[in-house]
């Protein structure tokens, strides 16, 4: 079991092994520099696509250059062989769309509104609340390519899981923040605003990348595609990650340095999450008896967030010094460290199940 942990770690680049310094350091960057050059960044925050849109054009550009070879490597075809082994993606679809979001909002109430009411006014209460409802009704997408590669999964079945997720998200998360930030705050959710996130922020992004996969394995080849081409965008999107982090740390360094016993209250109940979340599907899959080859990438599926959505489209509604922004960027803080530690308990564990060479 330790050569099988010594390998996955020998087989990481530089980016992912340290990815939690890497965040350390933009954190730190971030702050800095919404400290220090406090005009500059309230120059890029104030760019917006349209007036009244609140969508940060910088942070828009980004997430595009960070998403779209991500969404590149999405293959709506493979949807069509999930038929052979569905339970996997059923369990994940259960959890991310019926569990997860709904779970989120009642830790958020349970701790903000009783727990921490003593250390938290009712209107940061409200404002945490709907920034983790926020950060939990978006499943990962592009990040868990990495969990899954960390976690020894199988990387097209995991594509499968993201492809629909990514579908579903479409159309589901509009009316999931609305329905539950307006039910478990006293918050209104501008629906227009939504769905200006969900266009700005999933629609182009994955047309884009939909639309250039399909041209360009026409025009070269899947082989060419696949091993030449999308590699060379791994140091595009990483970048563009890190730049997101500097802006989204350096727009909310007020917030992050005036309200640290916020920040960490925050974490309590997104980590409580995140764990419960991970252990279910990760359950679940066990006694279904999924393979571990997609139960791993499965449990990832559900506990790690699209933070990248959650964060753009907690500013486009709430504003970027709001505490809502503040708890998305919470959940960026503390989403690389729990997910390798999620990662590396499904290599530990993965004995529990059958590997799918052996299955039927």
């Amino acid at each position: 079991m330790e050569q099988q942990e010594a390998a996955v770690t020998k087989r990481l680049g530089a980016f992912e092994r340290y990815l939690s310094l890497w965040v350390a350091i933009c954190m730190v960057a971030g702050v800095l520099l919404g400290k220090l050059a406090p005009d500059a960044v309230a120059a890029l925050r104030e760019l917006e696509f349209g007036a009244g849109s609140q969508i940060n054009v910088p942070i828009a550009v980004l997430i595009w250059l960070m998403i779209i070879p991500m969404m590149m490597k999405v293959d709506f075809a493979a949807i069509r062989d999930v038929g052979r082994r569905p339970r996997g993606l059923i369990v994940t679809l259960i959890v991310n769309w019926l569990v997860k979001p709904f779970s989120m909002a009642l830790f958020a109430w349970f701790f903000f509104r009783v727990v921490f009411a003593p250390w938290i006014s009712t209107a940061d209460a409200d404002q945490y609340i709907a920034g983790s409802i926020i950060l939990a009704a978006a499943p990962c997408t592009a990040m868990v390519f990495v969990w899954s590669y960390l976690s020894d999964g199988d990387p097209a079945y995991t594509l499968v899981q993201v492809s629909v997720n990514d579908l579903i998200m479409l159309v589901l998360f509009a009316p999931i923040v609305r329905f539950l930030v307006s039910g478990a705050s006293n918050l209104e959710v501008p629906f227009q605003v939504l769905v200006y996130s969900v266009v700005v922020f999933i629609v182009i992004p994955l047309t884009v990348g939909v639309l250039l996969r399909r041209w360009l394995i026409g025009r070269r080849g899947a082989v060419w595609f696949e091993q030449e081409l999308l590699p060379r965008f791994a140091p595009v999107s990483m970048t563009a990650l890190l730049a997101t982090l500097v802006l989204i740390f350096g727009f909310q360094a007020d917030n992050i340095t005036g309200k640290f016993l916020h920040v960490v209250l925050i974490a309590v109940p997104i980590l409580i999450q995140v764990y419960f979340n991970s252990s279910l599907t990760y359950g679940l899959m066990r006694v279904l008896k999924v393979n571990y080859e997609v139960a791993a990438p499965g449990a990832l599926i559900g506990a790690s967030n699209f933070f990248e959505l959650a964060v753009a489209t907690a500013i486009a509604l709430f504003g970027p010094g709001s505490g809502a922004a503040l708890a998305t960027v919470v959940g960026v803080l503390i989403e690389v460290p729990v997910m390798l530690s999620v990662c590396a308990v499904c290599v530990r564990t993965r004995h529990w199940f059958t590997p799918a060479k052996a299955a039927r």
